[in-house]
């Protein structure tokens, strides 16, 4: 028998094979009803599905109210729409049919090609299929019949992703709805008449498998939801997206600009940019000093041992830039090493490791048209064997070695001992040095180390996005070590400075993800004791908080710990993951810290990881985009513009100016013999909080006549009450 245990506690028992339709059915009609796949231990299935095993699972229900449903929903939806591409262009391949964030897509190679003038028969084909509310059918055969099957379909594409990474399963998963038939592992929902609406959105170019060396195909995009009012409030939060985007507000205000000649992804701030940034730093600087935090500068590289013996290297090794040595022989020899040492690599760990060699520029022949893991291995070797003759290297025991493990060990060996650089991919490394270098008693703890440290990662050019995603970056980075004592008060004190910091900045609606270790994978340093004490340590932290929404994800672990993750939504319903907070005891211990307990002996010290904003640069795109670039008054680059009727007041002009300045405030005066009603739409359209009007009557009066950016005409002010109302605003941090 199997037992079921439920979201409330409560167990049930069913006998193998039964469906979790049947499941659903017993725990009341209303919710089989509404039900639109389950979810057992994590995986989400098919309704229909049989459920087997034995032993306790966990199981749940998926209702619309879900979030994981949409994600059912959109697959599904996905073959709705190759289902009627095939019925509108009869010659059409398929590719892959993925959700993606937002919605899903179709890669697709069509003759003729598909075009947005398509895209309403497109809808208007998907509106017919879903009406018939058609179930979607699973079913299994032996892979040599499933790719006759798909021979049979005439479906080229599916029949050499089986030949290629299908071949080794010995069955392969099928679904039908009417004559359509697609290779996929689902889940799907029950039938197509659960779709509730749904748009096609564009086509883009796209390569077979992602690979620039192969057929370029059609990625066909569309969106789904469960109600067409859930369509329309996205379709009206992608129009406002549209006027707030930070790459052409940042363009439009002169915040930063990004230069080919310097590269893609490193950010060049701008003045008005860089005096905001200087305001949120100086903000964080201050509150960090009340909260006992000391300020750290390190270097923008490292050793390479330091980021090994940190496992950072080559955790991090394809979003990394290539590492600096000072023998020539080392870089080719180092890139070897991490091929060698990889081994067999799944299909897009191996698309990624060619992309890096190709930015590299390390080129071994053969290697691209190489049809397994052991040839590429022997490819490399051969290399490896040209470049140790060639550049003059002595190392006997690769000669030795027999295989690609053994080899890699060998070139580790002499990596070692070669000088090189790394540029710095994250702080706590260097922090980490700072704490080591000097002795530590328990009186010394908690130990809080702050530093704005500029780090860079390789991120893939198709990847980059404005100042969300870029390759040099800055975090308002800190580490804490403390004991083991301390750690719950230590770890809720970076909880409540991250909601501080964001409440303060009016991004107030979030939910709270912690990040636990997936058990299943290998990309997790050290000891099953430590990861247990970790996450059970900040579960314990994070429910006595009472945080809001807080769920628990699997794989979302940092690979050295477990963290809390802040998922703010933005004023137009946006998740943006900001604030992380994480708990360390995998670094303490490879860089073997200590400190002197009471009793006189050396202890390990617990590490904390926490960064408010993530960085100073996605954090300022994703400002720019909640204000729509309308800075408060507090964060303004520039808080007031005085102009000027005409000529003859600009001395005026000039002495409410300096006034303003004098305060402390950023202002300026616009004294261009412009027409005055120019100059404050050219003030409105660069966002500044306040225009302040002035001619012969404010002149005469020691006034000046008050426009707010967006409430307007506020009326004659003198110009001590007005310096008073613009101090209490900023002092207040108002953001309205």
């Amino acid at each position: 028998m199997i037992q079921l245990r439920l979201p409330d506690g409560s167990v049930r028992e069913i006998a193998p094979g039964t469906t979790g339709r049947q499941v659903a059915e017993g725990i009341g009609k209303r919710l089989a009803q509404a039900a639109v796949a389950v979810m057992v231990d994590g995986a989400i299935v098919d309704l229909g599905r049989e459920l087997t095993g034995n032993g306790e699972h966990t199981f749940r229900v998926l209702t619309e109210k879900d979030p994981e449903a949409l994600g059912v929903l959109r697959h599904s939806c996905a073959h709705v729409m190759a289902r009627a591409v095939m019925r509108l262009f009869p010659n059409v391949q398929l590719a892959f049919g993925p959700t993606v964030e937002n919605g899903f897509y179709y890669d697709v190679d069509s003759t003729p090609p598909i075009r947005e003038e398509d895209f309403p028969r497109i809808e208007e084909e998907m509106r017919k299929i879903v009406a018939d509310a058609e179930p979607f059918e699973r079913f299994e055969r032996p892979t040599p019949e499933a790719r006759g099957l798909v021979e049979d379909l005439k479906q080229g594409y599916k029949v050499e992703h089986i030949d290629d990474e299908l071949k080794q399963f010995p069955t392969l998963s099928f679904y039908r709805q009417g004559e359509f038939i697609d290779l996929c592992r689902g889940p799907h929902i029950p039938h197509a008449g659960r779709i509730g609406a749904f748009k096609v959105m564009n086509i883009a170019g796209a390569y077979w498998k992602n690979d620039a060396s192969r057929k370029q195909l059609q990625r066909l995009y569309g969106t789904a939801f469960f109600s067409q009012k859930d369509l329309d409030a996205y379709i009206k939060q992608l129009e406002e997206a549209k006027k707030r985007d930070h790459r052409v507000l940042g363009k439009q205000l002169k915040l930063f600009t990004i230069s080919p000649l310097v590269g893609s992804g490193l950010i060049l701030w701008m003045p008005k940019g860089a005096t905001v940034r200087g305001i949120l730093e100086t903000f964080i600087k201050e509150e960090l000093l009340k909260r006992g935090y000391q300020p750290v500068y390190t270097p923008h590289i490292g050793r390479l041992e330091l980021y090994r013996t940190s496992g950072h290297f080559p955790y991090y090794r394809d979003a990394q830039f290539p590492p600096i040595y000072f023998r020539p022989a080392a870089g080719a020899l180092d890139i070897a090493q991490w091929r060698l040492a990889a081994g067999h690599l799944d299909e897009q760990k191996e698309r990624l490791v060619q992309e890096y060699m190709d930015l590299a520029h390390y080129h071994v022949p053969g290697y691209e048209n190489a049809k397994s893991d052991e040839e590429r291995l022997e490819l490399v070797h051969q290399q490896v064997l040209k470049l140790l003759q060639y550049l003059g290297v002595d190392l006997p025991d690769y000669h030795k070695a027999t295989g690609a493990a053994d080899r890699a060990k060998a070139l580790m060996d002499w990596l070692s001992e070669q000088e090189g650089y790394l540029l710095k991919p994250m702080n706590c490394p260097h922090h980490i040095q700072i704490y080591k270098a000097e002795p530590r008693s328990y009186r010394d703890l908690p130990v809080r180390l702050a530093e704005f440290g500029t780090v860079y990662r390789f991120e893939q050019t198709g990847e980059l996005s404005g100042m969300t995603r870029v390759r040099g970056f800055t975090q308002d980075d800190a580490h804490l070590f403390c004991t083991e004592d301390q750690v719950g008060a230590e770890f809720g004190g970076c909880i409540d400075f991250t909601r501080f910091f964001l409440n303060t900045l009016g991004l107030t609606e979030y939910r709270v993800r912690l990040g636990f270790r997936d058990p299943a994978s290998g990309k997790y340093v050290g000891s099953d004791e430590a990861w247990a004490k970790a996450e059970e340590g900040i579960k314990r932290v994070a429910l006595s908080l009472d945080l809001p929404d807080m769920h628990i994800e699997p794989g979302e672990a940092a690979f050295y710990g477990p963290k809390v993750d802040f998922i703010v939504k933005d004023c137009i319903g946006r998740d943006w993951q900001l604030g992380t907070v994480q708990l360390d005891y995998n670094l303490p211990a490879r860089f073997d810290l200590e400190y002197t307990g009471a009793d006189n002996k050396p202890h390990r010290p617990v590490m904390i990881h926490r960064a408010p904003l993530g960085s100073m640069e996605r954090f300022m795109g994703i400002l720019i985009e909640h204000f729509a670039g309308a800075f408060p008054l507090w964060l303004a680059p520039e808080q007031a513009r005085v102009v000027t009727v005409s000529e003859k007041f600009d001395d005026y002009a000039r002495k409410v100016d300096g006034e303003l300045k004098a305060k402390g405030f950023r202002a300026t005066a616009d004294l261009r013999p412009e027409k005055m009603g120019f100059k404050i739409r050219e003030a409105q359209l660069e966002k500044i909080p306040y225009m302040l009007v002035v001619g012969d009557k404010e002149q005469q009066a020691g006034t000046v006549s008050v426009r707010e950016r967006s409430r307007g005409d506020l009326g004659a002010m003198p110009v001590v009450e007005l310096l008073a109302k613009l101090d209490k605003e900023v002092r207040e941090k108002r953001l309205a």
